[in-house]
């Protein structure tokens, strides 16, 4: 199915940009905002099950990069439409829990945010399953972690109190 969007492959590609760039910044919000976060993870008390800091980095570009395209995707198909406010709104959500968690040090305010973050990722999902199924399954990862990050959230707002 081609839609107007798919028929004009120079702003598609600009789209695309647009998109990495959108999901680069709320990337870049956590890293570039919050000095010293692998320090203060490893100055926390964690769960034995709790990765190591260097393995964030990699996790997060990957999805990150996925997070992306999946917007592009939807964008291709519908434009700039409804169906795109979650995405928004998950991306909103993404860029203020580093500075939450580790700016603050608010660690039970993070895990509200992270809570509100996944109820968005799942939002997202299931709207992006009723535009472009390939598109949701590229977020399901990021769900995925986002649960994992929830459930350590959760252990070291525990342990730290």
């Amino acid at each position: 199915m081609s839609t107007w969007t798919e028929s004009r492959p120079v702003r598609s590609a600009g789209v695309l940009v647009l998109l990495v760039a959108a999901v680069a910044a709320a990337a870049l919000i956590g890293v570039l905002g919050v000095d010293g976060t692998a320090e203060r993870y490893q100055q926390l008390q964690q769960p034995s099950w709790a990765p190591p800091s260097w393995l964030f980095g990699p996790v997060w570009t990957v999805l990150y990069a996925m997070i992306a395209v999946s917007g592009w995707l939807v964008w291709r198909r519908v434009g700039w439409s409804r169906a795109l406010v979650p995405y928004a709104v998950q991306l909103l959500l993404n860029a203020a829990w580093t500075p939450l968690f580790f700016g603050a040090g608010a660690i039970g305010p993070a895990l509200v945010e992270i809570v509100l973050l996944w109820a968005t990722i799942a939002w997202t999902v299931l709207t992006f399953a009723r535009v472009r199924r390939s598109a949701a399954a590229l977020l399901v990862p990021y769900w995925a972690w986002t649960t994992f990050a929830t459930a350590l959230n959760a252990s070291i707002w525990w342990l730290n109190r």
